[in-house]
């Protein structure tokens, strides 16, 4: 193994709120953004959204539109993906709404992203029938499909999301993960072990300072 060339703790600060509702609630959405809006503007931009569905990036970004942020907004679906990051990258201080093809193999350096807000802990579908298919024969084996497959795969993507903030030794920044289950539910900790070691904090005060001191 090779040891990361990242100083996590001292480039970045993952925030996980305190008091939001359960990802089923019908206005979490809009507490996660009420949650991302203080965090954008102490940014001055700079920020991907990274959502596990369509309909919540829709809902985000209709909200965002009616809060007349000042940055430029690029949504997921209005351009190709290529051209996206491209206008992200020369902005310099845009907020970008993604779903899943923008939690990996996306390589964003420097100052032009350095906030990341994830909505919910990224299960995958459970109307995929491929992926229905692989927990019918855990079931099968006597297994248990979500804690042998599912949580182990949410927690990859999750990996894969966060490490969309941290591309080079001078990055700095703030994550944010709002989802309550990720320290309510048993199975929060195989998340919690699966993430670079970046300082946590769930006070929104250290957050936005972080943006100030650095």
């Amino acid at each position: 193994q090779w040891d990361s060339p990242f100083d996590f703790q001292q480039q970045a600060l993952w925030y996980v709120p305190q008091g939001m509702p359960q990802p089923s609630d019908p206005g979490y959405v809009k507490a996660v953004m009420r949650e991302a809006l203080p965090l954008i503007e102490a940014s001055r931009g700079r920020a991907f959204l990274l959502f596990t569905s369509y309909r919540a990036l829709n809902e985000a970004a209709d909200w965002l539109e009616e809060q007349d942020l000042e940055y430029p907004l690029l949504v997921q679906g209005e351009a190709p993906k290529a051209e996206l990051l491209k206008k992200f990258v020369e902005h310099g201080n845009a907020v970008l709404l993604g779903t899943s093809s923008f939690w990996e193999g996306v390589d964003v350096r420097g100052e032009a992203l350095s906030l990341v807000v994830i909505d919910k802990l990224p299960f995958a579908s459970p109307g995929d029938p491929v992926l229905q298919a692989r927990l019918d024969a855990i079931k099968a084996r006597g297994g248990n499909p979500f804690m042998h497959y599912q949580v182990p795969q949410a927690a990859i993507a999750l990996t894969q999301g966060a490490g969309r903030l941290i591309r080079d030794v001078t990055d700095r920044g703030v994550l944010v993960l709002c989802d309550p289950r990720l320290l309510k539910k048993s199975y929060g900790h195989t998340f919690l072990a699966a993430m670079p070691d970046f300082a946590r904090t769930r006070d929104p005060q250290v957050a936005l300072d972080f943006f100030e001191h650095h």
